[in-house]
């Protein structure tokens, strides 16, 4: 299991995708996520066909925050300059995080 690091502080769980399928898959199918989601590489992200809501952070190559977003199910999000990954969470857990543009995170397993 791999988790999501801010500093020394641990957010959450964290799967990966990275392969194509993965990446395609994302969160389709699921009524939630416990933790969350890394995919990568992305520049953007949908909602089309889910079932909740979910907290999107756009990622650089150094996985530091570029841009967050909170998405409505059934939405399609535009590419964001500079992403190199797309970081998701179910709506709320960046707020409970504290996790704020500028953030420099890490992927430990």
């Amino acid at each position: 299991m791999s988790w999501l690091v801010r500093g020394d502080q641990v957010l959450a769980s964290l799967e990966l995708a990275e392969t194509p399928s993965t990446r395609a898959r994302g969160l389709l199918g699921r009524d939630d996520i416990d933790g969350a989601l890394l995919l990568r590489p992305a520049r953007s992200v949908h909602t089309v066909g889910m079932r909740f809501a979910i907290d999107v952070a756009h990622l650089d190559d150094s996985l530091r925050v570029i841009r967050m977003t909170r998405m409505p199910c059934h939405r399609i999000g535009r590419p964001v300059r500079g992403a190199r990954a797309v970081l998701e969470a179910g709506a709320g857990c960046f707020e409970r995080w504290g996790l704020r543009v500028g953030d420099e995170l890490e992927v430990r397993l």
